[in-house]
């Protein structure tokens, strides 16, 4: 199939796919369910497997992943050549099965961990486990070529996730015209909020430092960070008192703040940054997805919003198992 064809194609069983996802208004059916048993079906065809609560809920969860991949798989595979950012996007699973066996490694453990199967689009090779040097062997990620101390895990998992954002925008730069400028504008806004996030977390929950806060955010241009795509906007708001709100209410993006009431004590909630930003983000990704349906890169809007999908079931399972409100998960 020529890929003028299979654009088409892929468009339009993409959209059918969309249609029928739970994001916007129709992520509330996934929250207004009283038990496992009755979320099972919002999400899959098949009957409710007779299990435990608790094993239940890990097994939608890792079903709703292995649909969410699969999904895309059989988009992907409709192209002879698909482009080099669309296959970058499904290896972001190689990339946290690589923290997963890491960890694993790390523990000693001896038995392979849960992981999400990519094949035939996957850098290592799974085979190999237990040894870590065997799995990313020729790989972009050979590097990695040993069982992390425990102590060393969290500065890995930081390099793995530059890693991941490096080589989805040196795809991005193989684009050209308003299909690089689409893909260039989501990347940047997606990445740059989470720098965002990441900060308001580490001052609010850690207490952590200007100097390390910085050491653990994502750029691209080491030498210009303040005008950098996705750290600059972080490097904003590392002064900002989180518990001032005169502080932020002029801020480029205090539309995703959290209210704030007359006379009542304020703080900055980087949870509430990060969903409203996010439902923000998804309304783009969709308004994208269909304003391009000729391009290849309509399927990376697609991506993002069914990868929205599954924190909204991954949350929705969750309140459920432990049965709590869907706000405090």
């Amino acid at each position: 199939m020529d890929t003028s064809s299979a654009s088409s194609y892929v468009y339009a069983k993409a959209s059918g796919i969309l249609a029928r996802s739970y994001t916007g208004a129709r992520a509330a059916k996934l929250f207004g369910v009283q038990k496992l048993a009755e979320l099972w079906p919002l999400v899959f065809e098949e009957e409710v497997p007779a299990v435990p609560e608790i094993l239940l809920a890990k097994i939608i969860e890792q079903k709703a992943a292995e649909k969410f991949i699969s999904e895309y798989k059989k988009l992907l595979a409709a192209y002879d050549k698909p482009a080099r950012i669309l296959v970058d996007l499904l290896q972001y699973f190689d990339y946290e099965n690589l923290k997963s066996l890491g960890a694993a490694a790390a523990m000693g453990q001896k038995e392979i961990p849960p992981l999400r199967d990519i094949k035939p689009y996957n850098l290592l090779r799974y085979s190999c486990w237990p040894s870590i040097q065997k799995i990313t062997q020729g790989s972009e990620l050979e590097w990695y070529d040993a069982a992390p101390a425990v102590a060393d895990q969290q500065s890995l998992d930081n390099r793995l996730d530059l890693q991941f954002i490096e080589k989805l925008w040196a795809s991005s730069q193989e684009l050209f015209g308003e299909e690089k400028k689409m893909v260039q504008d989501l990347i940047a806004q997606r990445f740059s909020m989470r720098n965002v996030v990441w900060v308001l977390r580490l001052k609010l929950y850690y207490k952590m430092g200007q100097d390390q806060i910085v050491r653990r955010l994502a750029f691209l241009n080491a030498q210009n960070r303040r005008s950098d795509p996705l750290g600059g906007a972080a490097l904003e708001i590392l002064d900002k008192d989180i518990e001032n709100w005169d502080e932020w209410k002029d801020w480029k993006y205090a539309k995703f703040l959290n209210p704030r009431e007359d006379g009542a004590l304020w703080s900055v909630d980087p949870r509430w940054v990060e969903e409203s930003w996010e439902k923000d983000f998804i309304k783009k990704a969709i308004k994208k997805f269909h304003a391009n349906p000729g391009a290849q890169t309509a399927l990376l809007c697609w991506y993002y919003v069914k990868a929205k999908e599954l924190d909204y079931i991954r949350m929705a399972t969750e309140a459920l198992r432990l049965n709590v409100k869907v706000q405090e998960i």
